[in-house]
């Protein structure tokens, strides 16, 4: 079978854009795809040139951004539309596939069935986040919905909310982000004590300002602890400032003693941090089913997530680590403490948490749902 995926980004040395859980999760499903001697093709949209390149593989595609002036949200789309059924066309390409993230395939037609899939839209984001959507994205959204051949969800939460939101009545497959549990081994040989760990974007949805207050109350228990935060920094949407500047400012003279800032890096790399760390903590307020979530509990850390929506789908509070409201600094605290001091109840819920994620959130069987659920659709047209 020949899969192409339509993204926004990838992680690729091509690539030169900020990478998240859609790119992070496209390159894990691609690569599974071509071990099972598929064809995968992957279009990235609004790029400063056109560029054909092989990698790993898979053949990539990066489609310019047309621009004229007023009305670049409608030539670039036509333009890419145009680009990609040609592709389809000339490549045999049997199935597309793209994110619903500010509906950039609305009003488009391919050639070819197009899976729409749900990791969580602006308009899904901004509810749980209690924000004003822009009128333009939940409509361009609603229209890439409406769209689709088929729709299918990385969690049942997040199906659910966007059917809610968007008033659909569009049947939605759930079908769970995985991970290589092969690549993420746990190894404890190089745990550094007494050491928290976040990792992911720096923005206040991820709960990283909570960490801020929940820290300074934890080094005022244990002025050992340690905090370091790993991830790109971002411009705060209430303040309009640095994410990591009001991050610091939260912090109290002897918190910020103890604190550290490394920006993204490469996944080998940020492997050897989670390895160091003795706590993660991963306190988000909006997710779909976080890959970063996965990638902690297969390397069967100790951790710290947030009990909202989706965390039910995935953790268990007290089997497979502690969940908390990110509201609740106190709980946070405690929870975060309890973890630091005991440590043979805490070490088997790592050991929980890695046996819950080989046992159903394996790539290896969810690339097999995902390669049928392709299978069922072109059989049904």
């Amino acid at each position: 079978m020949h899969i192409g995926f339509i993204t926004p980004e990838y992680p690729s040395v091509h690539f030169k854009g900020k990478i998240g859980g859609i790119g992070t999760f496209t390159k894990n499903l691609a690569e599974e795809l071509i071990k099972l001697e598929n064809t995968v093709s992957i279009f990235i949209y609004s790029q400063n040139e056109n560029k054909v390149f092989k990698e790993d593989g898979i053949t990539f595609y990066f489609v310019q951004k047309k621009k004229i002036p007023f009305f670049t949200w409608l030539s670039n789309r036509k333009y890419f539309n145009k680009y990609v059924n040609s592709m389809v066309k000339n490549k045999s390409i049997d199935i597309l596939e793209a994110p619903e993230w500010t509906g950039f395939t609305a009003f488009m037609k391919f050639s070819c069935p197009l899976v729409i899939r749900l990791h969580g839209s602006d308009t899904y984001f901004c509810d749980l986040e209690n924000r004003k959507v822009k009128f333009k994205n939940k409509f361009f959204e609603k229209r890439a919905l409406l769209g689709a051949t088929k729709i299918v969800a990385v969690s049942n939460f997040v199906g659910l909310k966007t059917k809610e939101l968007f008033n659909i009545s569009n049947n939605i497959k759930t079908i769970y982000n995985a991970i290589d549990t092969s690549f993420f081994k746990p190894n404890h040989n190089s745990v550094k004590p007494k050491s928290l760990l976040y990792f992911g974007t720096i923005i206040r949805k991820k709960g990283v300002l909570k960490i801020a207050e929940a820290f300074n109350k934890i080094v005022e228990i244990d002025n050992e602890v340690s905090l370091k935060l790993v991830g790109n920094d971002n411009l705060d949407f209430l303040t309009k400032r640095s994410t990591l500047e009001l991050f610091r400012e939260l912090l109290s003279k002897k918190a910020l003693k103890n604190f550290t800032y490394m920006k993204s890096m490469q996944q080998e790399s940020l492997k050897k941090e989670i390895h160091q760390a003795e706590v993660i903590l991963l306190p988000s307020f909006a997710e779909a089913f976080p890959m970063a979530w996965l990638e902690a509990m297969a390397l069967e850390k100790k951790i710290i997530t947030s009990n909202i929506g989706w965390a039910k789908e995935l953790m268990i509070d007290g089997e497979t680590g502690f969940t908390v409201n990110p509201n609740d600094i106190n709980d946070f605290k405690e929870k975060t403490i309890r973890l630091l001091k005991n440590n043979n109840t805490t070490s088997a819920m790592g050991q929980n948490a890695r046996k819950k994620i080989v046992s159903s959130f394996n790539i290896n069987e969810k690339v097999i749902l995902n390669l049928n659920y392709y299978k069922k659709i072109l059989n049904e047209i």
